[in-house]
């Protein structure tokens, strides 16, 4: 354990990146107020758009909280735990945070490409009957979710950014809502896909809203087995087992909605026996919002100087590209029911620059 916490320390290190270059007077205005200038407007939008985030908040607690009071699974802990308002603060800044995401989602989802072969196979879609197009419509999401959920695991580039969700160590209402806004965007494709393959924008719009609603149940603290229910659809205790930091919980669970692609693929585990107790993940992570919204960025350099060299950053950006494709292949091809090992993530040195190029910045 000290020797991963040690080569992760190591791998996020930024020593080693330049200072970036100070930027000159904008029309004429001294860069500290152009900064808080920007700094004012975003806060005024998150402020504007808070409203979103302060409803889910009152929500998930008249809700789910008579629940977590009436049959906790962990009694002992509190409700003021630790780090409750990390989380609280991210669902105020879901908005904006959503927003981010947004683009960045779109922009993935294009460059995807999977919307040419959903126009390939409208046809085939629209000629199924109405009724059975809805459960073809979920299979396909789920199934992309599943993949989606499992190399945000398995792939190292794509963990940084899900770790932010798994690093809450006690589950319950509120911390559902820690995560990052690039994570999740790599299920973008999946809706272009049935965007383009003739389902309405309606039907992705409540598959979303769906996946996002019960995803904030599932993290609740409720000793709820619903047993019977467990090999049909995803259950709190099903979910609890794949935020499980155990070693034989770790690679589990990655199904959005069915349990069906776990048992499928050989990542099913509800071991009758025993309940799932500590939570949280392996690397040392930051416990304030703004250091965890960067952490899964450590080590890219300025991107300044990405935009300054776009032949450079390009190459860059194939090279990391390439070695996400191929990460995602040895997921996909790792024997069924067979522990897996994430390999360390090496963070790609940063760009060079001569002394020149860092005085043209």
């Amino acid at each position: 354990m000290a020797e991963k916490e040690e080569l992760a320390s190591a791998s996020l290190s930024v020593d080693d990146v330049p200072p970036a270059p100070s930027l000159p007077p904008v029309g004429g205005w001294p860069r500290a107020i152009v900064l808080r200038v920007l700094a004012l407007l975003i806060a005024g939008a998150a402020l504007y758009r808070s409203q979103d985030g302060l409803g889910a908040v009152i929500v998930l607690f008249i809700l789910v909280v008579p629940f977590e009071r009436l049959f906790p699974r962990h009694a002992h802990q509190k409700f003021r735990r630790p780090h409750l308002s990390l989380d609280v603060g991210y669902a105020f800044a879901s908005p904006l945070l959503q927003s981010v995401g947004l683009i960045a989602a779109v922009f993935v989802g294009v460059l995807s490409f999977a919307w040419v072969p959903g126009l390939l196979l409208k046809p085939v879609i629209q000629s199924i009957p109405q009724p059975y197009l809805l459960i073809v419509g979920v299979a396909l999401f789920d199934l992309a979710g599943y993949w989606t959920h499992r190399w945000y695991h398995e792939v190292p580039q794509l963990w940084k950014f899900h770790a932010v969700h798994h690093s809450p160590e006690h589950m319950d209402w509120a911390s559902g809502f820690r995560a990052h806004p690039f994570d999740g965007t790599l299920i973008a494709p999946a809706f272009f896909f049935l965007l383009a393959a003739g389902f309405s924008p309606e039907f992705s719009g409540l598959i979303a809203v769906v996946q996002i609603v019960l995803g904030l149940f599932l993290h609740a603290n409720v000793r709820l087995r619903l047993r019977p229910l467990h090999r049909l659809i995803m259950t709190p205790e099903f979910h609890h087992w794949h935020h499980s930091s155990e070693e034989e919980a770790i690679w589990s669970n990655y199904s959005t909605f069915l349990p069906l692609w776990d048992m499928i693929f050989g990542t099913y585990y509800m071991p009758k026996d025993k309940r799932p107790t500590i939570y949280g993940v392996e690397e040392v992570m930051p416990m304030t919002m703004v250091e965890q919204l960067r952490y899964p960025l450590a080590g890219m350099g300025n991107p300044l100087r990405w935009l300054r060299h776009p032949f450079k950053s390009l190459k860059a950006m194939f090279v990391g590209l390439w070695g996400i494709l191929g990460m995602m292949k040895r997921s996909a091809l790792r024997p069924r029911n067979e522990p897996f090992e994430r390999a360390v993530v090496r963070v790609q040195k940063p760009l060079e620059f001569s002394q020149e190029e860092n005085q043209a910045l």
